[in-house]
């Protein structure tokens, strides 16, 4: 065809046979073969929906747009029907969009596996995920009659009783009107909340702080007739979005998107945990992160639901050999009900944070290099070697001038160099772990650090093994240009990636098929375990957003939600459909594992990269 109406590509679509058609990926999108439809983009004005009755009755299907705009499916013969049309302006055919979610879901074989009339999509799963809270109000995390998917909430920072966004004085009149007109509209006013309504949430049992909202009381919130009346009962907003992305991937139905951007599975009922920050500005605590890991296992206990657990977030201190009491504490609750757990490897390959190295006896001291950017305001350096080997640490400063070497002693030490303080602390080996931690602190005598090329130079003395390796600070709290010359990317996973009995999640670009540089790595030759178990994409990832829309993300905090939407699929497969009540736990991990697909440039599987190799659900599913 050569209708000027009707752009190029579906002109050309027109023309093409339909067999060498469907070898295109551009050329067939839009059209249905079995009923030989093509589903078109119309420009209008007037009364299009009048003008398409009058010229083919029934036959075609409208729906129309704001702005003069409307989607309409009609049989290929009617295309130039349509475009004769004097409402008509332009007809142009739809192209592929190469959204991450949707690429994410089909790299790791998740849309076959939802598909169908057999499909997996969550049901009868918990899904919970620990994180920075989540936007209860985003319709992806309702149902289609606008309810609350939340079974609970459980917000570490919250005061119970009180009312984030009023007045302490206002809150008990405004909760009272707000419930009582919430009782007058519900058309089922027992999912209303709990009680007279004088005040939502509670501590939850058996702990100390913050409160809990049941899923009754967040529906009453989503009822009240507004945003701002809801939060008035539930106070609970994601201020940074991160859970909110990272629940929408795992778990969201993809309802504000007409389902193009569900999670992986999409009818799981969700538990949240909004993490406490004990100081304003501060960031939570291994202490919190500990209790909310028993206050998930202890729901899914009382709901008798088996429960995969999303943690993507982590911290760089610590042996990174799994022996924190952090990651200790989360292997024992892995082996508790029906769970498994999901941690992403975070993001510190790139960031220069890691170097190792080894020593021989009497053989040369070793210097390693390392910059502190202008204006950084403190750097940790921790450097754990084996307790049987001896050597002397020397510190020098970009002006030459040195501090050491230190007492071998355990035991902590302070130093000054220039303006510069210097604190050492040589730490003794643990019950859990048997490596010695020498911990440095710079810290500045007035604002900022020296900066420059620092050397940190160790002498051996007494070597028996030799190894040693040093992490700084996290990335994120040291600037771009505090970084080791000569770094090593190995052993950057975060912690808590390293326990035992967790699926530790890497990043992958799927639409490369390549593995991610930023993506945290296990150390090599399996010493420590495999680290990590897989990875999913990471990369340009669209995710749910506060304020009900989406947006682009990347990290291995978006890889992870993949996987542990996919341990629901596979617990929903085996528990929930009773085909292996004993899917859960290790054996999730041992399936996801056997089902990950290579990767183009590795050979050798495991790797201290991607591990056993990309996520793919269809082949983990013991079919």
């Amino acid at each position: 065809m050569n209708d000027q109406k009707i752009e190029n590509l579906l002109n050309l679509a027109l023309d093409t046979p339909q067999a060498e058609r469907e070898k295109s990926e551009l050329l067939e999108v839009g059209y249905q073969a079995t009923a030989r439809t093509w589903q078109v983009i119309v420009r209008y004005s007037g009364d299009l929906a009048g003008a398409a009755k009058a010229a083919a009755g029934e036959r075609w299907k409208i729906i129309e747009l704001s702005g003069g705009y409307a989607i309409v499916t009609l049989p290929e013969r009617d295309l130039s029907v349509l475009a004769d049309l004097n409402e008509v302006e332009y007809i142009e055919k739809p192209k592929r969009l190469y959204f991450s979610v949707d690429q994410g879901r089909q790299a790791s074989c998740i849309s076959a596996v939802q598909s169908g009339t057999d499909g997996l999509d969550g049901e009868g799963v918990l899904v919970a995920v620990i994180d920075s809270g989540v936007d209860y109000f985003h319709p992806d995390f309702r149902n289609a009659d606008g309810t609350t998917r939340i079974l609970t909430m459980w917000d570490q920072s919250a005061e119970a009783g009180k009312n984030k966004r009023n007045d302490p004085e206002d809150t008990w009149r405004e909760e009272k009107e707000i419930t009582s007109r919430i009782q007058e509209n519900m058309e089922q006013p027992e999912r209303g909340g709990q009680g007279s309504g004088i005040q939502f949430g509670r501590t939850p049992d058996g702990f100390t702080q913050g409160v809990e909202y049941t899923r009754a009381e967040i529906d009453a919130a989503l009822a009240a007739g507004s945003r701002q009346e809801g939060l008035a009962l539930v106070p609970e907003e994601d201020v940074s979005g991160h859970g909110t992305e990272v629940l929408g991937i795992a778990a969201g139905n993809g309802q504000s998107s007409g389902g193009r951007y569900r999670g992986v599975a999409p009818q799981a009922e969700l538990i949240v945990v909004k993490l406490g920050t004990p100081e304003p500005g501060g960031f939570p605590r291994t202490t919190e992160l500990m209790q909310a890991i028993e206050y998930v296992v202890r729901k899914a206990e009382e709901l008798r639901r088996p429960v995969a657990v999303n943690l993507s977030f982590g911290n760089v201190y610590g042996s990174h050999r799994g022996n924190t009491l952090l990651e200790t504490y989360l292997d024992q609750m892995a082996n508790r009900w029906k769970s498994v757990f999901v941690i992403g490897m975070g993001n510190e390959a790139a960031t220069d944070g890691h170097v190792s190295g080894k020593l021989e006896q009497n053989g040369p001291e070793q210097v390693i290099e390392f910059t502190i950017g202008e204006q950084e305001t403190s750097l940790g350096i921790q450097l754990w070697k084996n307790y049987a080997d001896t050597y002397r640490i020397t510190v020098i400063d970009p002006e030459g001038r040195s501090v050491g070497p230190f007492r071998s002693e355990t035991g902590a030490a302070k130093y000054r160099n220039g303006g510069t303080t210097l604190l050492i602390y040589y730490g003794e080996p643990a019950p859990y772990q048997g490596q010695q931690e020498i911990f440095m602190e710079w810290i500045p005598v007035d604002d900022y650090l020296d900066s420059g090329i620092w050397r940190i130079v160790l002498t051996p003395g007494k070597i028996t093994d030799g190894s040693y390796n040093l992490w700084m600070s996290d990335g994120r709290a040291r600037g771009r240009y505090t970084r080791f010359l000569r770094p090593n990317p190995e052993a950057t996973l975060t912690i808590p990636a390293a326990a035992s009995r967790a699926v530790a999640v890497g990043a992958y670009d799927s639409r490369t098929n390549a593995y991610a540089t930023f993506s945290g790595r296990g150390w090599p030759g399996e010493i420590y375990g495999v680290r990590p178990d897989l990875v999913a994409p990471g990369v340009q990832i669209t995710a749910t957003a506060p304020g009900g829309s989406y947006r682009t993300v990347t990290g291995t905090s978006f890889a992870a939600p993949f996987v542990t939407g996919s341990a629901a699929l596979l617990m929903q497969w085996g528990i929930v459909r009773g085909n292996d009540p004993f899917l859960y736990g290790e054996k999730v991990r041992a399936y996801l594992r056997k089902g990950a697909r290579p990767l183009p440039g590795f050979t050798v599987y495991p790797n201290e990269k991607v591990g056993y190799g990309a996520l793919c659900a269809a082949q983990s599913i013991p079919l």
